[in-house]
């Protein structure tokens, strides 16, 4: 019986197979096929087989949580794209999840998440500037927003390639990773602490240092997080931009505290693509 364990087969200086898929960004720091054949891959004590366009599928997904079924289907290998989610739903690595009334989202199951944490090169490091994947749906209430981040980060990506020539995008950190890591500074005090009573002991001090020290914007006594960050360089330089995602109902004194935070803006409106679907564009007009 084949062991995937025994699989030598040869992908690259890096390990992997270089095909130069903007997708691939979110493959950095997992090994895992990007051919068009598919292999053996393993977690524990499960073998699945995978290529390239699963691997791209999976990784994609995770890094955002949820993604569009239409958007993952749009570009010129649809037909493979459409194999490969069906092909990944009968190993049981992703589901599909309604978006509203007329769309249905992507988003991995324990097993999908499982599979590519168990193939991140370094396993052993606790790097936290690798790129984290997630499963399942975060908030119910929220999907329609959560689903709309992947093409406003595809817009500012393109704009980001086409500003600064030679980027290089490494990875994207959702809010809900920036936010526990901010957690994790508040409780750092109270970790290994039996008598500690839970609450976060850090001054206002403290926390606007934390802040300015993540570059996150701090007013009105608190820190503020964008909806996701993406992190790249450019001739060696790091540099960031801080995306957010306005939906409909942003109005009044919470829409005028988001464009304060210096965010890049996108919002979300109706008659998009297809059928009345969620579509996503600067959000000069709302802001101004």
């Amino acid at each position: 019986m084949f062991d995937p364990r025994d699989d030598t087969r040869d992908r690259g200086d890096d390990g992997r197979d270089q095909t130069g898929d903007p997708r691939d960004v979110f493959l950095h720091d997992v090994d895992l096929p990007l051919e068009r054949e598919r292999e053996y891959v393993l977690d524990r004590d499960h073998v699945y087989e995978l290529n390239g366009d699963d691997a791209r599928t999976l990784a994609t997904v995770g890094a955002f949580r949820v993604v569009p079924e239409r958007e993952l289907l749009d570009g010129d290998d649809a037909l493979s794209v459409s194999d490969s989610l069906d092909h990944l739903r009968e190993q049981g690595l992703i589901e599909t999840v309604p978006i509203g009334d007329h769309d249905q989202g992507i988003v991995l199951t324990d097993k999908g998440r499982d599979l590519l944490d168990a193939n991140r090169r370094d396993r052993e490091s606790d790097d936290a500037d690798g790129q984290a994947f997630h499963a399942g749906v975060l908030r119910e209430r929220e999907l329609e927003h959560d689903a709309s981040m992947y093409e406003a980060f595809r817009t500012e990506e393109l704009r980001i390639r086409d500003e600064h020539p030679g980027a290089e995008i490494h990875r994207v950190v959702l809010e809900e990773d920036l936010k526990r890591e901010y957690q994790e500074f508040l409780q750092e005090h109270n970790r290994d602490r039996p008598d500690s009573d839970g609450r976060p002991d850090r001054s206002d001090y403290e926390i606007e240092r934390w802040a300015q020290e993540h570059d996150l914007p701090y007013f009105d006594e608190q820190v503020h997080f964008p909806d996701f960050r993406i992190e790249y360089d450019v001739d060696g330089r790091e540099r960031h931009e801080d995306v957010e995602v306005l939906t409909p109902h942003y109005r009044g004194a919470h829409l005028s505290g988001r464009a304060k935070c210096g965010f890049r803006c996108y919002s979300t409106g109706g008659s998009g693509r297809s059928g009345g679907k969620v579509s996503v564009h600067l959000a000069e007009d709302l802001l101004a």
